[in-house]
Formats: C-alpha cells, structure tokens, sequence
C-alpha cells in the first residue's frame, strides 16, 4: 500500500497542475465545459489541452523560423538562386499542404486513432528542415545557385506535403479531446506562444550587422526541425480515444466525390468562397516585404526586424483572437479581413505617393506588424469556425474539401499574382485588398456554430 500511494502521489500532482493552469488558460474555472466531447475525453481534456499547447505553439515556431516570407527568401538570395524561385516559395508551401488532402483526408478517415497521423508527418517536416539547413551550410561550395535553389524547392515540396497530414489530424485531434467553445482559446494561446519564440529569435538576429552569414542561416533552419522534433514527442503523449472510421474512402474518384459537397452544402459554400477572397492576407505579406526592402535595403538586421514583427503580432493579438472565436468565429474572421483589407489599400497608398527614408523606417515595420495581426485573426476565425462546423467524419471532409479548393486557388491566384507583381505591386496589393474585403462582407452571411 504504501509503494501505492506514493508512485500515484506525483500522478496527482502533474494531474493537479494541468488542472490549475488549463483553468487559467482555458478559462474554466467556473465548471468544467465538456462540449461536443465525451465525458472520458472530458476527463482529460486539461492535460490534452497542455499537451496540443506544446506540440502546437512548437510547430508554429518552426513554421515562423522557416517562414516562406521572410527567411526562405533571404535562403534562396544567400544561396545565389534565380530570383523568381522566390516567388513560388509562398504558394507551394500553402498549396502543397492542401491540394493533396482530399486524399489524405480519405486515409485520415480509416484510422481510428488520428494522432498517429500528425506525428508521423512531424517527423517527415522535421528531417525536411534539416535537409534545408543543410543546403544552407555547405551547398555553396559544392554546388550552384540553381541546384541549390531546387534542392530547397524539392524539400519544401516534401514539408508542404506533410503539413497537409498534420493539418487534417490535429483537427480531427482538436474536435476529439478539446470541447467546442475552448478551442479558439488554444489556438490563440498557441500563436502567442510561438509568437513570442519567433519575436526572441529576431531581436536575435536584429544585433547582427553586416551579410548574413550562411551557419546563421543553417543554424536557424536546424532550430526549426528541432521545434518540429520536440513537437512530435509532444503530441505522441496525447491521450486519444478511437473515433469513427465511417466516410473511408478508396480511390481518387470516391475522393473528388466530396467536392459535391461545395453543391449541396450552402453554408460551407459561403466558407470556402469567403476565405478564398481572404488569401489577401497571406499572399500580401511579401508584396509588402519586397516593398519593404526597396525601401530600407537588405541588410540582416531587416530580417530580424521583420521575424520579430511577425512574432510579436501573433504573441499580442492571438489570445485575443482566440477568446473572441469562442463567442464568434465569424466576427473574427470578417474583421481580420477587413483589417488586412483596409491596410493593405494604405500601404498601396502610401507606396503610390512615396515614403521616405525617414518614414520608411518605421511605416514598413509598424505596416508588417498590422498584417500579422490581421491575418492571426483571419486563421483562427476560420480555423475554429470550420472545427465547430460539424462533428466526426463530416468535419474531416469540410477540412480535405475546403483545403483542396483553396490550395488550387493559392496556386492560381499566386502565379497571377507573381505576374502582376511584375508589372505593378501596388496594383496586385490593391486587388488582393479588395477581395479581402469582399470576404469580410460575405462572411458575416455565415451562420455563428450552436455551441
């Protein structure tokens, strides 16, 4: 008895902590929510809560340290890769993870326990980091510009691809173990966390001065495979219970049989269309960083500028996002939207009548950090707004579906964009805030979730 009572003594304490901070969190401390879970995942939801906060405010710092916008470019320039690999860095790595999830989604589907899933493509993210770092550490001397910039394109490939994985199963994790009305709450407490790591990191590179040094660039890309690493352990610990298998399908043509669900399904409908107007606000950011550079030159410090700015708009802005996605995802996402429409249509402005030095300074930053702050409410309405939308299978189709449209359309809209960048940038920041603000506007036709 004794041997007993103290082996379950620290269980309890760990259980008595989760406990007490989840309620900080979660802000549960009124009584337990158990919605749309079941009462054993109710049970565990406080640890699991903890344990998706870790895994996921992980990964999202990997994703911030290896940002398509700002360090990707800075890799491919640093390599002496053509210039227009750049602009595909965007939407491969947004439409790699999601044109293929129609049919992952369908494999996701036959797994009664889903974690797996997400662990498994965490890994294949992580060692796709570590092959860009890599590159960056001695593909220089052994092999040219162009070579070098493919190798990174095929690695990206390969993480987009695998994201897509991961993005399918945490939903599905997500909808399992964390009641309706708690998640937008993680998903805000998630961003902060990572915000905060990314904002650390580029104070970090904001003392350096001078070129960017390659075992910097190397080094940045190793501590983002480590985040995706230490993420898989995390989530591994989740405490999942088997779910439905039913709506597995075999085959490419039973996959695209749920496209019909953009027909009959109205609601999801005006989901899908709405945010494929919201693009805006991740496709403009590095229309403004092109701006940016233009401006204030290329120097290292820039980088960390602008990784700091990122990382401080989801640290500040998310928990708010979050809090108010349980009461309202619309709400949310219809005014990040029009946020980062309305913005982008000043920068346009401004960039049209000229900046100065001076201004310039300040204005890029301070713009950069609006749209970070804009676009963090953009992805946790829609994200939290689509988890609450349906239960089971069902919500492992709105996500394969809405995912598949959208990443098709990122591939279309961003090689239009990329040409009308080469005409105008100011034109293509203007048009993408325009359909922005469409988006805001046809959202609040959406119907808030019954929580």
């Amino acid at each position: 008895m004794p041997a007993s009572t103290s082996s379950a003594a620290p269980s309890n304490a760990r259980a008595g902590w989760a406990e007490s901070v989840y309620e900080r969190l979660a802000g549960d401390g009124d009584g337990r929510v158990c919605h749309a879970i079941p009462d054993q995942a109710c049970h565990e939801a406080p640890g699991n809560f903890l344990r998706l906060l870790t895994a996921n405010a992980l990964s999202t710092l990997g994703d911030s340290l290896a940002s398509a916008k700002t360090t990707l470019p800075w890799l491919l320039a640093q390599l002496g890769a053509p210039t227009g690999m750049a602009a595909l860095l965007v939407p491969l790595r947004e439409s790699g993870s999601m044109l293929p999830q129609i049919l992952i989604g369908a494999l996701v589907r036959r797994q009664t326990v889903r974690k797996q899933v997400w662990v498994a493509a965490a890994w294949v993210q992580a060692l796709s980091l570590a092959g860009m770092g890599w590159v960056a550490w001695g593909a220089r001397a052994s092999m040219s510009g162009m070579a070098a910039g493919l190798c990174v394109i095929a690695l990206l490939s390969v993480f987009s691809i695998a994201r897509g994985a991961c993005s399918i199963a945490y939903k599905d994790v997500l909808g399992k173990t964390i009641p309706k009305t708690r998640r937008g709450r993680l998903s805000g407490w998630i961003s902060a966390v990572a915000g905060g790591g990314a904002m650390a990191t580029g104070v970090g590179l904001g003392w350096l001065s001078g070129e960017l040094p390659s075992s910097v660039l190397a080094g940045v890309m190793l501590g983002a495979a480590a985040c995706w690493a230490a993420a898989a352990l995390a989530f591994a610990r989740i405490i999942e219970w088997p779910g439905a298998t039913e709506g597995g399908v075999d085959g490419f043509g039973q996959a695209l049989a749920r496209m019909a669900l953009l027909r009959d399904d109205a609601p999801f409908r005006r989901f899908v269309l709405a945010r494929a107007l919201a693009l805006g606000s991740a496709l403009a950011a590095p229309l403004y960083i092109g701006l940016a550079r233009d401006a204030l030159g290329d120097a290292v410090v820039w980088l960390g500028v602008f990784l700091a700015v990122e990382g401080l708009a989801g640290l500040v802005s998310a928990p708010v996002w979050g809090r108010w996605a349980d009461r309202s995802s619309r709400q949310v996402f219809a005014v990040g939207s029009a946020l980062a429409g309305g913005l982008s249509l000043v920068v346009a402005g401004a960039a049209w009548v000229g900046v100065d030095s001076a201004a310039a300074v300040w204005f890029y930053p301070l713009a950069f950090l609006g749209l970070g702050v804009a676009h963090s409410g953009v992805r946790l309405g829609r994200k939290t707004y689509l988890v609450d939308m349906a239960e089971g299978s069902r919500r492992t189709d709105y996500v394969a579906v809405s995912n598949t449209v959208i990443g098709a359309l990122l591939l279309v809209i961003g090689a239009l964009a990329a040409v009308a960048a080469s005409v105008s940038v100011i034109g293509t920041i203007v048009a993408l805030a325009l359909a922005g603000l469409a988006g805001a506007v046809l959202s609040l036709r959406w119907q808030d979730p019954v929580h």
